[in-house]
């Protein structure tokens, strides 16, 4: 009934979701602790008060492209949206790589991406990171790949690669595509959006889940040349964002100002989040994201990941080799964040235990 590499290869695991009535401080999967803009909820309840849901919605996502191409000053040829970023991730994969051909991307990383390449038979590249986690440029550039994928900034370190490396980059894939997730720009110092129209082998890709709080809604935004949008058009489906999803994201892009106040106070925790890991003695990249990687190096991370779980805190703990003694913890309310120091430091200075981990998860 199916492929054998579909019936081969594991599926993406997402970070835990409560069920109905559980009551869980969660940070294990980068949502935005704060609401989204008023304008947004006024803008679904007049979709869902009207007769418009017995009609398709806009192919091509007019309404939101347009509040997109104003707010980032791009033209609306040059942009796509989708449901969420991750549709437009698999949009790009379905249109660039067939079986054999080579996707390269820097790890530890965003696993969806391994999940993608699978489901093409493509032929992953794994680039290991550099010392504090800095892009391997040389590296990919001498891959070669079919496709090169760099997340910045990166999850799970939070680190950003500053654009003009990522500008060095393209240059050296000589044509080659090279997408740029940017899930996480809007908590960071800088972004790549303007080589977009630098390079024509650039796509740069967003979503509204994290910094418009908006993840429920499954809003992206792909930013490339038009030739690269209309291939990616030849792959999309054809109704792919609901009149809800469409009127709520237009209305977020138009109330930008809420969005960054939002992030401000995300930016301001996060700062402190990251001075009181270190005095548990916790290393933590500096985070340009909404979550921060918490290390302790040699140790096994999960035993203090389900005594967090049992104290009713999600955190993000991924068993495999490169990431086992580590920890990705979303940055929520100081209020939670008060509550996950006190259910962690009792278990940070505990003696860890020397049994062996068991590797299940991936990073993502």
């Amino acid at each position: 009934m199916f492929r054998e590499s579909i019936k081969n290869m594991a599926a993406y695991r997402p970070g835990e979701q409560p069920l109905p009535g559980q009551r869980l401080i969660k940070l294990n999967t980068n949502e935005n602790p704060y609401p989204p803009s008023p304008r947004v909820r006024r803008a679904v309840a007049k979709v869902m008060a009207g007769s418009a849901l017995r009609l398709y919605p806009a192919p091509r996502a007019d309404e939101f492209v347009a509040s997109a191409a104003k707010l980032y000053s791009i033209p609306q040829n040059m942009i796509l949206a989708g449901n969420g970023s991750d549709e437009l991730l698999a949009m790009v994969f379905r249109a660039t790589l067939g079986e054999g051909d080579t996707v390269a991307y820097p790890v530890p990383t965003y696993s969806l991406y391994d999940t993608l390449a699978l489901v093409q038979e493509a032929r992953i590249l794994h680039i290991p990171l550099g010392g504090d986690f800095a892009l391997p440029l040389d590296a990919l550039a001498d891959a070669r790949a079919n496709l090169t994928i760099v997340c910045s900034p990166n999850s799970p370190s939070g680190t950003l690669t500053p654009a003009r490396d990522l500008g060095v980059l393209a240059k050296r894939l000589d044509g080659r595509l090279l997408v740029i997730d940017e899930a996480y720009v809007d908590f960071a110092g800088d972004n790549a959006l303007r080589l977009v129209r630098r390079h024509r082998n650039i796509v740069v890709l967003r979503t509204l889940s994290k910094s418009y709080s908006l993840a429920g809604m499954r809003l992206g935004l792909c930013f490339a040349h038009p030739s690269v949008i209309d291939a990616l058009m030849k792959v999309k489906d054809s109704y792919n964002l609901s009149r809800v999803a469409l009127a709520a994201g237009a209305e977020a892009l138009r109330d930008a100002a809420w969005m960054r106040r939002n992030v401000a106070k995300v930016i301001r925790t996060r700062t402190h989040t990251e001075a009181r890991l270190r005095k548990l003695g916790f290393e933590v990249p500096s985070s340009q994201a909404n979550f921060v990687l918490a290390r302790i190096r040699g140790r096994d991370m999960a035993p203090v990941a389900r005594g967090l779980r049992r104290a009713g805190i999600l955190v993000r703990h991924f068993a495999t080799p490169l990431l086992q003694d580590a920890l990705r913890i979303s940055i929520g309310t100081p209020a939670e964040m008060n509550a996950l120091f006190k259910a962690l430091e009792p278990l940070a200075r505990a003696t860890p235990s020397k049994s062996k981990p068991r590797v299940r998860a991936r990073a993502g």
